[in-house]
């Protein structure tokens, strides 16, 4: 199923939906008319999926009684809890994350060679997964504005990533038993601020300004991606494909990650791992290219959605 965060002009407050084709019900709302309780905030959602999926699959199977339309339930006619998706709007399916986003990088071989020679070195794959992570407050949603303010930096890149929302927590965690952990799968953009990375001489502060982590547009369920390693990526910059890859191609899978991160350290449901940008970044291009106020983004994975992000500059938000 597919599950996002969003709110109406009418009800600012930012709660779950489930989307079903071009509608999305209030999720917490929709269950409680059919005798079912689902939280309203996806966090606690996913913390809680074992008690609420019973609701949200009663919602899906009335839905698909009635010609797969949600507003077409019985029980839901003309309560208005059922909206055209085209009428909400739509926030990161984790608003504000608890922990920052663990992130890989390097993790696509051509996109670590083309990072080797835009910087003059010899390309080496890593032989062990290169984690860092960007900071909670980076998190935008799938169609907000990214600011650029040039009193920052002006050498702003994107990066189509496929992101992976845990269900469970653990630690030690076997890889042949890594993707049961996994709660669902959404699309993430690790926009970079590639001065700042060559000027601090390491990831965080460069990958963590505001608002330079859009994810959306939803959640799709870990049991709709029975194989995230044959999943196709996509970054359009004004039309103009920039990246197209597949998950197959990552140098450390999604349960090796899986399984590296939880030696030693415990992971938690609703932690979010960003698994690694495939070559077509702008830093590596020759000349190099940067996002510039006016560009539209859209980062694509075909089997979730796509994201629709226009750059502006800080003058227009001030």
């Amino acid at each position: 199923m597919k599950l996002a965060s969003f709110s109406t002009p009418d009800n600012p407050r930012v709660r779950v939906g489930l989307v079903l084709n071009d509608e999305i019900v209030d999720a917490a709302l929709g269950a409680r008319a059919l005798g079912f309780n689902v939280p309203d905030h996806m966090q606690t959602l996913i913390e809680q999926y074992g008690q609420a999926e019973r609701g949200l699959r009663a919602l899906l199977e009335q839905a698909q009684q009635a010609n797969g339309r949600l507003s077409a339930i019985p029980a839901l006619q003309e309560s208005g809890l059922v909206q055209p998706l085209a009428a909400v709007q739509l926030a990161a399916p984790i608003p504000r994350p608890r922990k920052n986003i663990i992130c890989l990088g390097l993790n696509y071989a051509e996109h670590a060679r083309e990072s080797a020679a835009a910087r003059g070195r010899e390309a080496q794959l890593p032989q062990h997964p290169v984690i860092f992570t960007k900071a909670p407050t980076t998190v935008n949603g799938p169609y907000g504005d990214v600011v650029i303010d040039p009193a920052v930096s002006t050498q702003i890149d994107w990066e189509v990533e496929l992101a992976v929302i845990l269900g469970k927590g653990g630690k030690h965690i076997r890889e042949d038993e890594a993707l049961g952990y996994v709660f669902g799968y959404t699309v993430l953009n690790d926009i970079s601020a590639r001065d700042l990375q060559a000027q601090h001489q390491q990831y965080f502060r460069g990958k963590s300004i505001d608002g330079y982590c859009p994810m959306g547009p939803w959640i799709v369920t870990a049991d709709e991606i029975p194989d995230p390693q044959r999943l196709t990526l996509r970054l359009r910059v004004n039309g103009l494909t920039k990246q197209e890859a597949s998950t197959d191609q990552m140098i450390f899978s999604i349960p090796r990650i899986i399984a590296v991160l939880s030696n030693g350290m415990t992971l938690e449901p609703g932690d979010i791992i960003a698994t690694g940008t495939p070559s077509g970044v702008g830093f590596a291009r020759t000349p190099p290219e940067f996002l510039r106020p006016g560009d539209i983004m859209e980062t694509e994975i075909a089997e979730i959605g796509v994201m629709r992000n226009r750059i502006v500059g800080v003058e227009e938000v001030r």
